[in-house]
């Protein structure tokens, strides 16, 4: 993988540098909390594929970077829509699945995984339950709950919704975009971009941008 832009690590990064699986986690890393954001888009904007998933227009760079970014998170988060339509289960990284009903989607059911929800769901709070919230989730005690538990560094792999409210509930550190050389076309009902929903506004700086076979990998810093 190729470097375009590296202004953040400690290892000797310039432009033009190859790196390797080592050099890409070093690029990933933080030693301090963090909630991240991880996407993957289309040149156009398309969140997912033909068939919904955002599966189906990732690359193998991509997921590269999306393997360096869940070896350094303490927690994943995820909501539950985006869960069931890509057939999340239970992974080495622990993982807290944001839903307003009481019961996780059936994939992702299993050890390390924690359903975030409301009281107005009739949901009981226990060990991996949490109630978070009256008639919404209440994604800053989420977040908190997360980190008590389970560490400082929570990365979010959406869906557009939940990365939307996070954004304008100024929880968000950083986002991490890949873009892969393909077009999808079509409406953002059936194409969300990777937010949807809430009205934001938000200014980032860039941290890197690496390239490997035409998908570009770049990361942000929210600016405050």
């Amino acid at each position: 993988m190729r470097v375009l832009l590296a202004d953040h690590t400690a290892a000797a990064v310039t432009p033009g540098t190859t790196i390797d699986e080592g050099g890409i986690d070093a690029l990933y890393a933080s030693d301090h909390r963090l909630v991240r954001l991880n996407f993957v888009t289309t040149l156009d904007g398309a969140a997912n594929g033909p068939d919904g998933r955002s599966g189906t227009i990732n690359s193998p760079a991509d997921h590269r970077g999306f393997a360096a970014m869940r070896r350094a998170a303490d927690v994943l988060l995820i909501g539950a829509g985006t869960a069931r339509a890509e057939g999340y289960g239970p992974a080495r990284t622990p993982m807290v699945v944001v839903s307003t009903r009481a019961e996780l989607p059936e994939s992702a059911r299993g050890p390390g995984v924690v359903l975030a929800t409301t009281r107005a769901s009739g949901a009981v709070e226990g060990g991996a339950t949490w109630i978070c919230g009256q008639e919404r989730v209440d994604l800053a005690t989420v977040v908190a709950r997360a980190r008590e538990t389970f560490g400082p560094h929570v990365l979010c792999e959406g869906g557009p919704t939940l990365a939307s409210e996070l954004v304008a509930a100024d929880l968000v550190d950083e986002l991490a975009l890949s873009w892969t050389p393909q077009l999808i076309g079509g409406g953002r009902g059936t194409h969300p971009r990777i937010l949807d929903g809430t009205d934001v506004e938000v200014d980032l700086t860039c941290r890197h941008l690496l390239e490997e076979d035409g998908t570009l990998l770049g990361l942000w810093r929210v600016e405050r």
